[in-house]
């Protein structure tokens, strides 16, 4: 039997919603299993705990960065950059993506407050440190 891997699709909801559709159809298409927040009710801490453990459960973990930051924990933190930073903890082989044109984002994709847009900046410069350019998307 051959294995079939699980893959955790990481990103903000709304903005990226066919993005995140087509990459779990693609995975469907390559007999993976996709998990995402799909299958779980808004974050809190209780879900923080299901979140890490579908994480654990995975293979791998797929992130896919846009215009927006995204909800964040009491912390100030987005639930995309701590299963992101959670996953990498755990040495769970990452593959990100990562728009080569943010600024050709549509406004309403995108945040307007300089807090928000200051975090995301601050997040995508830390996904890119394992960065590959590809082309028209930066891949991990």
């Amino acid at each position: 039997m051959d294995k079939k891997y699980q893959v955790f699709v990481s990103s903000t909801y709304k903005d990226l919603l066919e993005e995140r559709q087509e990459v779990m159809q693609a995975l469907l298409e390559l007999d993976c299993i996709p998990v995402g927040m799909e299958l779980f009710p808004a974050a809190d801490d209780d879900q923080w705990t299901l979140i890490k453990g579908l994480i654990d459960d995975c293979d791998y973990y797929i992130l896919i960065v846009g215009g927006r930051y995204g909800s964040t924990s009491e912390k100030g933190v987005s639930y995309t950059q701590m299963e992101y930073e959670y996953a990498t903890s755990q040495e769970i082989p990452v593959i990100s993506f990562l728009p080569k044109e943010p600024n050709k984002i549509e406004l309403g994709k995108t945040d307007l407050d300089n807090e928000s847009q200051e975090r995301l900046k601050a997040f995508k410069d830390l996904v890119q440190k394992k960065c590959v350019d590809i082309g028209l998307l930066q891949v991990i």
